[in-house]
């Protein structure tokens, strides 16, 4: 783990997308994190020492949404999928496709798997599998604010981690999508879906992977900068304080390997993603962090 100094700093942006807005200044205390993404190899630790079930490997309970078709209560999970004609990007559900038999083990769909994938974030995690293994390893969850100063490893008032350059000197800092997105891939990086952790720059704070690969959960409700925060599920398990009339959603952050400069320029530590709960997708993770000036026992 990689202690994180904390401090006061610039959170969210006033010149992307709204949402991000009002830049304003937050303050964090020093903690610990994670140097990079949980890999499947670390997840694979866990569920070999609980046998944990994902959500994404559960059947949905019929009761918590009424209106679904039957094969939609299926285990499965949301897969990235490029549409086989010119599509437009209005309309995501062209390149997501919700693949019964996908989960972290199958991260395509049945017949795919995670050999030679180790050191690979794991994918298809909803909060609450997020959750559950940062308990069983005496972690925690980030919150936004925590995450985000992390992610800016020390720099203020640039529009990357790095530099005001996307990929400065040509040089590809994050495992993002290089190319027009969703047809054309530009394989500037050598990977195609996620990639080994590390296999990018580190960091001011000798992180890896904050920016690109997977998005990454943290444990806020999403809501407006300037708006307040919503009552009942900011921490802890959400899919136990779900409300009936709606799924509750968390800030993902960091952007994945799916984000290009036509689409989703998420790939900044301001920029933040409304995840809900109940939902596992293919360029889904997260990493876990450790509070306090005590260096972490694991």
């Amino acid at each position: 783990m990689v202690w994180i100094p904390g401090g006061t700093f610039t959170m969210g942006s006033d010149h992307h997308y709204p949402e991000e807005a009002p830049a304003h200044r937050a303050q964090v205390d020093g903690f610990w994190m994670e140097r990079t993404p949980v890999t499947n190899a670390q997840f694979r630790r866990f569920v070999k020492a609980t046998g944990y079930i994902t959500l994404a490997e559960r059947p949905a309970d019929p009761a918590q949404y009424p209106d679904a078709l039957p094969e939609l209560l299926e285990p499965s999970s949301a897969v990235f999928r490029p549409p086989a004609a010119q599509a437009g990007l209005q309309d995501a559900y062209q390149w997501w496709r919700y693949v019964a038999g996908a989960n972290w083990r199958h991260p395509e769909g049945p017949g795919s798997s995670i050999k030679h994938l180790d050191h690979h974030p794991v994918v298809h995690i909803a909060y609450d599998d997020a959750f559950a293994y940062a308990s069983w390893a005496g972690k925690a969850l980030p919150t936004e604010a925590e995450w985000e100063c992390a992610a800016w490893g020390g720099v203020e008032g640039k529009a990357y981690a790095w530099g005001d350059a996307l990929t400065p000197g040509g040089r590809t800092m994050a495992n993002i999508w290089y190319g027009a997105f969703p047809h054309h891939y530009r394989r500037l990086d050598g990977w195609e879906r996620t990639s080994p952790v590390g296999s990018f720059p580190a960091n001011g704070y000798g992180l890896l992977d904050m920016i690109g690969n997977v998005w990454e959960w943290t444990t806020d409700c999403f809501a407006l900068h300037n708006a307040p925060t919503t009552e009942g599920c900011c921490s802890g398990s959400s899919l136990e304080k779900q409300k009936e009339e709606e799924i509750p959603r968390h800030v993902a952050k960091g952007g994945s390997h799916l984000c290009a400069e036509n689409y989703c320029q998420r790939y900044r530590p301001a920029a933040r993603l409304a995840q809900p709960v109940d939902t596992s997708t293919s360029h889904l993770g997260f990493r876990c962090i450790v509070r306090g000036a005590s260096a972490p026992a694991i």
